[in-house]
């Protein structure tokens, strides 16, 4: 069926594909009752997610029907054609996973039952009865989702398909920080703590909230024992997975196939341009300073940082509130749910980087950036205002937020679950430059802090395709030159190159090994928004005008890379 034959109404909702695709948002909720949480949908607060072998093959079985259902109806419209194509795009890209087994071996620091199973609580609400009665009854069941996720890695080990030493390791020292062995207050105890504050909470909730804060806290300390005692003897050697492992990661979190050893090229060019630009920064920050001292003076200078963590937070919420004010109108039209936004501190235990979380479907649960202080009280500003922009307004809030209230003209499954990290980070790191197209990032502080930050996507190119492919380093990088990448490596490599702490960087190499083809999407992602940017405004060229042509990429809808590339090419 030719475009040309297909209608696209503003409000057109043909019908079959969307009732297959919405269908399975129900399906979801079911099968991952965490994943309802983060989405805002009700009814399963209470409950965790299953995470056995079986439970793996239930959800593979549910994407198998919608996909034959799906491939099986011709779309009607445009609008039903995006949808369909979207589907089957993720419904494949999941499919294969599980037909290479990942949720036997894929336990890592950043993104993994470990994490999801805890993770959640931060979520829930914690003003009402009910609230309170949900995340009691959610941490009583923390024991059997653990469980549940133990019999996956008990098969894995029965398979040799386990995760590797360095990600079990990372796990571990995770779990002891949330179980209070590392000398904080346990998690879960904190949980109840702040839900038992309720007002007017009968006493016996408070009691099962105490009851159910050491379930889970004993749980957790149970899981870490299995971890340490009957898993880590099994857990894998190497961290690199190999060509093949790695390509079928860099087409999920990306949803384009890759010439990988071209992008490898490709990430030595961006890095090369970034740190010549750095070098032209460090001079307007001090007359003939190198790119270290000037950085040094950064990070140093009293009166270039905020020295308190409640002060930060603030910081951060009053910039991210002043963006959305701004911005607003002007650059982009934020839709009015869109323009609240929370600031939060994340608890201690997890990755080092900044993440965001979406808002619930209804917004009752605002769209929230998490920063884990890793410890620290004292924050150079420097590269927050660059990293603000990529997690708040303009990108993930915005972009996220936006597709929710897209209710219109998109799927539920569309606005909900549909997308690939290489659209989504990718939109984030190109609203960064963005910022600095447009004029907010003039100070040369917060300039700086906007290249370090595209060294650091650069450098993950580079090295996540390096060590898991096992290349060698070229004889122009002046770097161990005819070497094969190696963690130690490319550890040396970020620290001369990015200026971030070391424990970050460290905390950085074991998530790009532990999730092997996340890492690029940023790059690879921001590369093919240009490209389309560059495409259209070549295309139009005196009629381009870029907050229409935002406003018609975001109205699409979140897709794989391959996807949006034609879409906003043909357009």
């Amino acid at each position: 069926m030719s475009e040309s034959t297909l209608t696209d109404p503003k409000h057109d909702r043909p019908g079959r594909v969307y009732e297959i695709a919405d269908g399975f948002v129900d399906t979801l909720a079911e099968l991952d009752p965490i994943s309802a949480t983060y989405l805002g949908i009700p009814g399963y607060d209470h409950l965790l997610t299953d995470y056995s072998p079986e439970s793996a093959d239930r959800m593979a079985e549910a994407e198998r029907n919608v996909l034959d259902s799906i491939t099986h109806v011709k779309p009607v419209s445009v609008s039903d054609r995006r949808c369909r194509a979207t589907v089957i795009e993720d419904m494949t890209a999941s499919l294969e996973r599980h037909a290479a087994g990942t949720h036997f071996d894929s336990m890592n620091i950043l993104h993994s039952p470990v994490q999801s199973i805890r993770q959640v609580f931060d979520m829930m609400p914690r003003t009402t009865e009910a609230d309170a009665e949900h995340i009691a009854d959610r941490m009583m069941n923390v024991r059997g989702a653990l469980q549940s996720y133990e019999r996956t890695l008990t098969a894995g080990i029965a398979q040799k398909r386990t995760a590797s030493v360095r990600q079990t390791r990372g796990c571990i020292a995770q779990i002891n920080t949330w179980v209070g062995d590392s000398g904080e207050a346990p998690f879960f105890q904190s949980v109840a703590d702040e839900t038992a504050a309720i007002e007017n909470l009968p006493k016996s909730l408070k009691s099962s909230l105490a009851d159910a804060a050491t379930n889970a806290t004993a749980a957790y300390a149970e899981f870490c024992d299995y971890l340490r005692n009957s898993y880590m003897p099994h857990a894998g050697p190497t961290d690199a997975v190999g060509e093949g492992r790695y390509a079928l990661g860099s087409r999920s979190y990306n949803g384009i196939e890759l010439d990988l050893r071209e992008t490898y090229e490709w990430g030595w060019s961006q890095l090369q341009w970034v740190r010549s630009e750095m070098q032209k920064a460090a001079a307007t920050i001090k007359p003939g300073a190198t790119i270290r001292e000037a950085v040094e003076i950064l990070e140093t200078d009293r009166d270039r940082a905020i020295h308190d963590v409640d002060e930060f937070r603030d910081w951060m919420q009053s910039l991210q509130d002043a963006t959305i004010a701004d911005m607003d109108g002007t650059h982009f039209d934020i839709p009015e749910p869109v323009r609240t936004i929370e600031a939060m501190i994340a608890p201690p235990g997890g990755a080092l980087a900044m993440y965001y979380t979406g808002p619930s479907e209804d917004f009752s649960r605002p769209g929230r950036t998490w920063y884990p202080t890793g410890g620290k009280t004292s924050f150079p500003l420097w590269r927050e205002v660059s990293v603000a922009y990529h997690e708040g307004v303009p990108g993930h809030h915005f972009q996220i937020g936006t597709t929710m209230t897209l209710s219109a003209s998109l799927s539920r499954y569309q606005r909900l679950l549909a997308g690939s990290s290489g659209y989504s980070e990718g939109w984030a790191l190109y609203a960064e430059r963005l910022m600095s197209e447009l004029g907010y990032l003039e100070d040369p502080d917060h300039y700086m802090g906007f290249l370090d930050a595209q060294a650091l996507r650069s450098v993950r190119v580079i090295i996540d395709i390096g060590m898991h492919l096992q290349l060698t380093i070229p004889a122009f990088s002046g770097f161990h030159p005819g070497e094969t990448w190696t963690p130690e490596l490319a550890y040396e490599f970020m620290c001369a190159n990015v200026h971030f702490p070391t424990d970050f960087i460290a905390s950085e190499i074991d998530r790009y090994l532990g999730i092997p083809g996340q890492a690029i999407s940023y790059k690879v992602g921001e590369r093919i928004w240009l490209d389309a940017r560059a495409d259209a405004r070549a295309r139009r060229g005196a009629e381009f005008d870029l907050k229409t042509w935002h406003n018609e990429a975001l109205n699409l809808g979140p897709m794989g890379l391959a996807q949006m590339k034609s879409e906003l090419t043909t357009r």
